[in-house]
């Protein structure tokens, strides 16, 4: 039997010594009021874990392992009106600065690697999320006359099912719009919804010699240039392979030249979808199979939406909003670690309900991550008796 919770061996897998650095470098910790970085960290985390609905909840949580609480490095639990303040003050960026750091150790898991398609590209996925929020509560994020939101503009990283990169905006800002400021990777691929249909933005990913898998709006006026000859005897999906030229463009937006249109037959939809790519040597197939892929990023979204805590806030200001929203991510990519790191088929579903009901049990957690239903007991010492006399 473990010494320290199973919350507590969690924490200890985060490099605190990135952290620091960071806290340096953004001196977070200026006025921290006896509730410093690491402190605010692993109460935001707290949060996430046991899915708290206010500052009491975190308060009182963490008041209840008070006797484990140095495991977690921290001396004692922060009161409702140290973490309202600094979800206030502390600057969000500490929080997304650290989620990049702990993707490039924690999310270079092995097991995250997918080896679906044999091409060498770097695949991403991009979609955005809404997050609807009460305007009367929220009212710097603006979306519609009687409702605030913020969005998520996310590159999912095909491999981990993990964002990339991550740009949060108010609720108005377009799909499109929001991808302006994503850091492309020459080589990559990038698959996106008809939204993200936009030929200035597609120009800067083609001049960039990154590839694009986009499904095209209806009214897309194009010529044929060339029709490719399809497979046959196999793929009897695929409809169409041709090469096009678009009629016109507005003219304040450059597009291609000359782009590969790939038609696909979708069994499930019942339905005809149409993709428009810069590539022009993969098989039709790969077009349509990583079109297929970018449903990943929607099961994405519907996890940290539904097993973690941002569909309600603990605070009103925007750089609150923020905290909650980032340490939501460290969360998840702390979930998927574990998932990986055990030989267990665990669902993410039943691995965060598990933690959430263990949090302050004193268990070995990799034992537990890969025999989660055993009986994890240690024999007792043995006891010599001693000669009285």
């Amino acid at each position: 039997m473990a010494n320290i919770t199973l919350f507590s061996q969690i924490i200890s897998k985060l490099d605190r010594s990135k952290f620091n650095k960071i806290v340096s470098k953004k001196e977070t910790d200026k006025h921290n009021k006896g509730f410093n970085s690491w402190n605010h960290l692993v109460s935001m985390l707290f949060c996430q874990f046991a899915k708290s609905q206010s500052v009491r909840d975190i308060s009182n949580g963490l008041r209840s392992a008070s006797g484990n609480l140095n495991h977690l490095g921290i001396n004692k639990a922060p009161s409702k009106s140290s973490i309202s303040y600094q979800n206030k003050n502390r600057s969000h960026e500490l929080f997304r600065d650290y989620y990049f750091e702990l993707l490039q150790s924690l999310g270079q898991h092995p097991r995250f690697k997918q080896v679906k398609f044999r091409i060498k590209s770097k695949i991403f996925l991009l979609d955005s999320t809404t997050i609807s929020l009460c305007l009367s509560l929220f009212d710097w994020a603006k979306y519609k006359r009687a409702k605030g939101a913020v969005k998520m503009h996310t590159l999912l990283d095909f491999d981990g099912n993990l964002p990339a990169y991550i740009n949060i905006t108010n609720g108005k800002t377009t799909d499109n719009k929001g991808a302006y400021e994503i850091l492309l990777l020459k080589g990559s691929v990038i698959v996106a919804d008809r939204f993200y249909n936009d030929f200035s933005l597609l120009n800067i990913w083609d001049s960039n010699e990154v590839f694009f898998v986009i499904r095209h709006k209806e009214n897309l006026q194009f010529t044929t240039v060339k029709e490719n000859e399809l497979p046959e005897n196999r793929h009897h999906h695929i409809i169409k392979d041709e090469i096009i030229e678009l009629k016109k463009a507005p003219s304040k937006l450059k597009a291609p030249n000359k782009l590969r249109r790939v038609s696909v037959w979708n069994d499930e939809n019942g339905q005809v979808i149409e993709l428009i790519t810069n590539q022009f040597h993969w098989s039709p197939n790969t077009i349509g199979e990583l079109y297929k892929s970018r449903w990943q990023v929607e099961i994405f979204f519907r996890d940290i939406k539904q097993l973690l805590h941002i569909k309600s806030f603990i605070g009103t200001s925007e750089n609150a909003v923020m905290i909650q929203i980032w340490t939501a991510l460290i969360t998840i990519l702390i979930l998927k670690a574990l998932k990986a790191q055990s030989k267990f088929d665990w669902y993410l579903s039943n691995l965060v309900a598990f933690i959430r009901l263990n949090l302050f049990v004193k268990i070995d957690l990799q034992k537990w991550l890969d025999k989660p239903f055993e009986e994890h007991i240690e024999p007792p010492p043995d006891y010599i008796q001693g000669v009285l006399f």
